[in-house]
């Protein structure tokens, strides 16, 4: 059975401001289309093998690389949950999940 894959309210504020960033500095949405696929592209992958990514020092919250992001995600038995999508080239102080 194929799990469901929930993007919280943040990981999806982060992806549109990522995406918009892209958008805005090329002038096209050529590259920001790209991204949004290599983002389905992985959490297709982590849908298929939940263990792919790297434990972090919360409960049960994961992380994978994504080209020059993080994926940060919450596994259970029926669905994955993409909590954030971390640009690695920020500050990592100011990473936050929830």
């Amino acid at each position: 059975m194929a799990k469901r894959v929930i993007w919280s309210r943040k990981a999806r504020d982060d992806r549109r401001k990522i995406l918009e960033y892209w958008e805005k500095r090329n002038g096209d949405k050529i590259y920001s289309k790209k991204l949004a696929a290599q983002f389905r592209k992985k959490v297709k992958y982590i849908v298929q093998y939940n263990y792919l990514g790297t434990e972090t020092d919360m409960e049960n919250v994961r992380v994978t690389v994504c080209g020059n992001y993080l994926l940060f995600y919450e596994i259970d038995e029926k669905c994955v949950k993409i909590l954030a999508v971390w640009d690695n080239r920020r500050d990592p102080e100011d990473l936050t999940l929830y």
